[in-house]
């Protein structure tokens, strides 16, 4: 009798996701990013280069890994509850490996389109005729950007570069698009499935603005984007062709951060 019931109970039917759950990861992301920020802007204090908050790129993105991993964990946790796999989500197959790649650069392009319309529509929105030269200011602060020697800020250029990209664009895209979007689709009118984790994606890029002004162009920007890789997650079925788009997008905003390695002394001291 004993042995039965462990049988029904192992075989008890996945748990369907509730409403709490299917907006509470990717605030939980949110929340992760943001507690990351302070926590890196409160170690730079610390070591007597303090900053605004919150604190520069380089920084922002070599201190995203524990929030990555710890993000993939809580993704893959909650779809195991529910009787499913990240693997399927994502659809990777080795076959199609090529189709995707070609898919990622398509939609990566078109994204580009809209996010850039977005920044530029919000950019002359603050600063009218002006905005063309508002850019240095408004998205980079020199007191964000503390200096160390070189040995430091390569590291963290590194580990930026081999672990943001590869790490950041899936975990993103299981929250958002495949957990969160996914299920809220079984939900609500797929506009608002596609709106709200959109919304999310958006708020979470606020952690990333180094001024005022920057927090409005990032939420405007990758609330377009959001728009626009839920629309290609809902119509392919599958997250594989937009994790590709991502990851070349973070690849290109975080390998420049290389560039620190053959900088000149003075440049990293003034």
């Amino acid at each position: 009798m004993t042995t039965d019931v462990a049988a029904q109970l192992s075989a008890a039917p996945p748990r369907r996701p509730t409403l709490v759950s299917l907006l509470g990861l990717p605030l939980l992301r949110v929340a992760l990013v943001g507690t990351a920020a302070l926590v890196t802007w409160a170690v730079l204090a610390a070591a007597d280069e303090p900053g605004p908050f919150p604190p520069s790129m380089l920084f922002a993105a070599a201190t995203m890994l524990p929030v990555n991993l710890i993000s993939i964990w809580l993704v893959r946790r909650a779809l195991h509850r529910e009787g499913r796999r990240a693997r399927d989500l994502i659809g990777y197959s080795a076959r199609r490996l090529g189709t995707d790649v070609l898919w990622g650069v398509l939609w990566m392009t078109v994204l580009a389109i809209p996010f850039f319309l977005a920044v530029m529509g919000v950019m002359f929105a603050l600063h009218g005729g002006a905005a063309l030269d508002r850019f240095d200011t408004v998205f980079y602060d020199a007191e964000a950007a503390p200096m160390f020697d070189r040995a430091i800020l390569t590291v963290l250029a590194v580990v930026s570069v081999v672990t943001f990209a590869p790490l950041n664009a899936p975990a993103e895209e299981l929250i958002y698009r495949g957990y969160s979007q996914g299920g809220l689709q079984r939900r609500w009118p797929v506009l608002w499935a596609i709106l709200v984790p959109a919304s999310i994606f958006a708020l979470q890029h606020v952690f990333y603005a180094v001024t005022p002004d920057a927090v409005l162009v990032y939420l405007a920007a990758f609330f377009v984007w959001g728009i626009g890789s839920g629309i290609i997650v809902w119509r392919q079925r599958r997250l594989m062709p937009i994790i590709v788009a991502h990851l070349l997008v973070n690849l290109m905003t975080s390998a420049p951060a290389l560039v620190i390695v053959f900088l000149p002394d003075s440049a990293l001291a003034g």
